[in-house]
């Protein structure tokens, strides 16, 4: 079993800044990548930014210079610190881990989701 617990969404004005977090835990082996997917109301859901176990980092062109994207030095939590909100922005942010359990399956588990909405 593994878990993937997200917070720190919730209602932001445009221009403010915020900061996800997601925490695997569970029968965990090792983890490759961590990612953070996000959603909005009639669209496909869509790459945000992702980061490897060696710390590489990858951002999609709409949030590049205002995302990023980083992990603990566990590195089974991780973390979207997001600025300079734009009401584009509004979207329900999914957490999506690449790992390999304890019993050598790999899986890439989503999370619930958090919903961020950025208005005035």
């Amino acid at each position: 079993q593994v878990q993937l617990a997200e917070s720190g969404g919730g209602l932001v004005q445009p221009g403010e800044s915020l900061r996800l977090s997601c925490a695997a835990s569970g029968n965990i082996l090792s983890i490759n990548t961590m990612a953070w997917y996000r959603q909005a109301p009639g669209q496909q859901r869509e790459l945000v930014a992702s980061i490897t176990d060696a710390g590489n980092t990858r951002y999609a062109d709409s949030v590049k210079g205002r995302a990023t994207i980083s992990t603990n030095s566990a590195k089974n939590t991780v973390y979207l610190q997001m600025n300079s909100l734009k009401p584009d922005d509004t979207a329900v942010y999914y957490c999506n881990v690449d790992l390999l359990t304890k019993r050598m399956s790999r899986l890439r588990p989503w999370g619930k989701g958090t919903l961020v909405t950025v208005s005035s």
